[in-house]
């Protein structure tokens, strides 16, 4: 009997994360949900017949705890978690929200990576698949959104530069840069738990994307036949023409 492919999402204990594992596990993948909350993402598991990790991506002894868990083969790797905090100007910015974002999005993707790149060489599929979660954030700048949009534009050229380095490898580059989500902790988290300030982001806004329309994607690129590489999937939900351009209200003809 063929062992199942095996994938591991950071970030699996909600929202985006939690439907990518849940999208992977429908397409025959043994998936390790990797995240901070432990009760969470074990009854993720559970549901799934996949493994709970518990790893924080800043923390490098526990980022090796993962790589030493998953083992010498992998054939999926998505870079799921991150986060936005504040929504202020730059000239009124805390650095120590910058430097929380930055070491999430960026050093935490690094850290994975640099531990699962071994594992990813001798995928069992034959192609390692690396999946970047970035953002539109991550491809134009808006009013208010400087160290997010900094971390994210980051990663988006650690990305770009990966797929450059490991170019002649058997491994797949991509990034998946979503528009307005609606899950249950982004602009919460974002607004620092001021339910009333997440929930105006929303408000008025014909059908955000949910994270499943995001599983949707990174799932159709990790199954794609291995020789094509997926550079950039940007996913936004029709009322949203850009990050500082949203329709409110009932998509109407004119």
């Amino acid at each position: 009997m063929t062992s199942p492919r095996v994938a591991v999402v950071t970030g699996a204990s909600s929202g985006i994360g939690a439907a990518t594992a849940r999208a992977l596990a429908a397409e025959g993948f043994h998936v390790v949900c990797a995240a901070r909350r432990t009760e969470r993402i074990e009854t993720l598991a559970a549901e799934i017949g996949g493994t709970a990790l518990t790893c924080d991506v800043t923390d490098t002894g526990a980022v090796a705890e993962l790589a030493e868990a998953v083992g010498p083969h992998l054939d999926v790797l998505v870079n799921n978690a991150g986060g936005a905090i504040g929504l202020e100007a730059v000239v009124e910015g805390d650095p120590a929200d910058w430097r929380r974002m930055y070491d999430i999005n960026v050093i935490g993707t690094l850290n994975v990576t640099r531990a699962l790149i071994g594992a990813l060489r001798s995928a069992p599929s034959g192609t390692g698949t690396i999946v970047n979660i970035s953002s539109t954030a991550g491809h134009r700048a808006y009013e208010g959104g400087g160290g997010y949009t900094a971390a994210k534009h980051a990663l988006t050229v650690m990305t770009e530069t990966l797929r450059l380095e490991l170019n002649g490898e058997p491994i797949r580059v991509s990034e998946v840069a979503p528009g307005m989500v609606h899950t249950e902790e982004f602009s919460l988290t974002r607004f620092r738990g001021d339910q009333d300030r997440a929930d105006q982001v929303y408000a008025g806004v014909d059908q955000p994307l949910l994270a499943s329309d995001i599983a949707d994607a990174i799932a159709w690129i990790a199954t794609r036949p291995a020789h094509v590489n997926v550079d950039l999937i940007v996913v936004k939900p029709v009322a949203q023409a850009a990050a500082h351009k949203v329709a409110k209200g009932p998509l109407t003809p004119r």
